[in-house]
């Protein structure tokens, strides 16, 4: 049987498709894993003390400033206020010696950010881990949840070089899809999701992926999940929202949902199921991202009580929303999507050949797209954004996840772009940051009955840090690895202003120009290999 690189892309190792069951491929399909770290980056340190920052820590509280940032190793010990913004430093104030000190006045630091949706990479699209992974610590993406980020083996591999700091990579939480990693074949009885869970949780693994279980088995894997202490969190395929929506999953346990899948059929006002077109036929995507987007005028009205039942009821369940806006944005601008700034020297000519209208890529459903379209997906935002902003307004948790690497979503700049995304919802700039940090943390330790050491500047907390610049309060654009462009008014002339300075992980800096110049020089040798003339 053929395999095509949609399914090959998909999950990496292996995938769960409408129905398909998982597929193994051979080792030289795998992603080529990451180079010893080496040199780059300094640290950890005895002492290292970051002094003079505007401090956003991660909870949605203002900014301080100025402060020093103490950490000892890779834990903060202290963040202490040495003074008022406007007036010289009061250096009785400040905390002693350091072995190293990084001087950030007029920085602004917050937590590392984390992706809570992530896959790495595939061959041929982006090949080669160290890609991917300057791309996200170049946009202070300290930790990621693969979901799963690629085959057992490789990943758990990589998850543990990651946490010996012995690569330029973000920490990394493992995902899978039941049945992955074992040797006792697919999952398809409610025995075998609890058989499943059971060994998962002894050999490491942090979480369980779900798409497309019947009821029963989804049930008892998270039944199972839960007891043991895993995390768990649900793209529910189209083939699975007519027997569990949204709101099934989460009163069967699902912890997060990400997506939209199951969103809306919670919501459905005189339908059980999509009203699907004659000619439907999911394996083909233009139907599938096409016709997806026509829900939006299926659901209860806004505000109506049926909207506010549901917020309620995932408010007493504590459950997660993990919308990944970014990934789906193309379905509404397919030309700037397209065209975005960073594609000439950040994106690989391979993922670049992925991204274009192909039948067997997954996500590379522009065959004839068309303003019809367009319009529909933006409706579909317009309700999306506002069940998610009202959700967060209610009290309910948000993250902030990319699922990039398809759909013309780059690794890194997706997740600063989901961030707008967030902000163009309704929600304020710190509630964003919110998202990404505290919230993410909050949803990858809690589920292993765990207390986060993420997601905050607190001391105790690992020492995981994005530093930038430019207030991003202000301007989120501020975020991207290329910044964005601002006139100065003093010489006439339009300059690129922000990008992140530093990522710290663990205690370790690393310079973030420079990571993002590694990846540029990744892309400028591709080209060369190509044949590909330089601009």
């Amino acid at each position: 049987m053929k395999v095509s690189k949609f399914v090959l892309a998909l999950i990496g190792m292996f995938v769960l498709c409408a129905g398909i069951p998982e597929l193994s491929f051979a080792q030289d399909q795998e992603v080529t894993p990451a180079p010893d770290r080496g040199e780059q980056g300094e640290g950890p340190f005895e002492r290292l003390i970051i002094r003079g920052a505007t401090v956003m820590d991660g909870t949605g509280a203002p900014p301080v400033s100025p402060a020093d940032i103490v950490v000892e190793g890779n834990r903060i010990v202290e963040i202490r206020v040495v003074g008022a913004p406007g007036v010289p430093i009061d250096n009785d104030r400040r905390p002693g010696d350091a072995t190293r000190e990084l001087d950030a006045t007029g920085m602004y630091v917050m937590p590392g950010f984390i992706d809570t949706h992530v896959h790495c990479g595939g061959v041929p699209k982006a090949p080669d881990a160290e890609y991917f992974y300057k791309l996200w610590m170049a946009h202070g993406i300290t930790t990621v949840r693969g979901v799963p980020c690629a085959g057992f083996d490789w990943t758990m591999s990589e998850r543990e070089r990651s946490a010996n700091n012995e690569i330029v990579a973000p920490r990394m939480f493992a995902f899978f899809t039941a049945g992955t990693g074992w040797d006792e074949g697919p999952v398809h009885t409610p025995e075998q999701a609890r058989a499943w869970a059971r060994w998962a949780k002894q050999a490491g693994v942090d979480g369980v992926k779900i798409f497309d279980h019947p009821p029963d088995v989804m049930a008892a894997l998270l039944d199972e999940a839960n007891k043991q202490h895993l995390g768990s969190m649900a793209h529910l395929a189209q083939a699975t929202v007519a027997g569990v929506n949204a709101i099934d999953a989460a009163r069967l346990g699902l912890r997060v949902l990400t997506h939209f899948y199951g969103l809306f059929e919670s919501l459905y006002e005189d339908s059980d199921v999509q009203p699907w077109p004659a000619e439907m036929v999911y394996n083909d995507e233009y139907h599938r991202f096409g016709q997806v987007a026509r829900q939006w005028n299926l659901i209860h009205e806004p505000g109506g009580e049926e909207w506010n039942a549901l917020i309620d009821e995932f408010l007493e369940l504590d459950f997660i929303l993990d919308p990944t806006f970014s990934i789906y944005v193309a379905g509404r601008d397919v030309m700037r999507a397209r065209t975005a700034e960073w594609h000439e020297d950040y994106t690989l000519p391979s993922l670049w050949d992925y991204y274009q209208p192909s039948r067997e890529n997954h996500g590379s459903y522009f065959y004839d797209w068309t303003t019809w379209d367009e319009v529909a997906w933006k409706m579909f935002y317009r309700r999306w954004q506002e069940f998610v902003d009202d959700y967060k307004d209610a009290g309910g948790r948000v993250t902030v996840g990319s699922d990039a690497g398809f759909i013309y979503s780059t690794f890194g700049f997706a997740n600063i772009m989901e961030m707008e995304l967030l902000q163009e919802a309704g929600f304020h700039p710190l509630e964003v940051i919110r998202a990404a940090t505290l919230h993410a943390g909050e949803s990858l330790y809690e589920p292993l009955g765990l207390r986060p050491e993420i997601g905050v500047i607190r001391p105790g907390y690992l020492a995981d840090f994005a530093i930038v610049g430019e207030n991003p309060i202000q301007n989120l654009k501020v975020l991207y690895g290329i910044g964005t462009p601002r006139l100065n008014d003093e010489t006439g002339e339009v300059e690129r202003v922000g990008g992140m300075l530093y990522t710290i992980k663990d205690g370790i800096i690393y310079d973030a120009k420079e990571l993002l110049a590694d990846v540029a020089r990744m892309v400028v040798e591709q080209k060369r290999e190509r044949g590909i003339s330089q601009q």
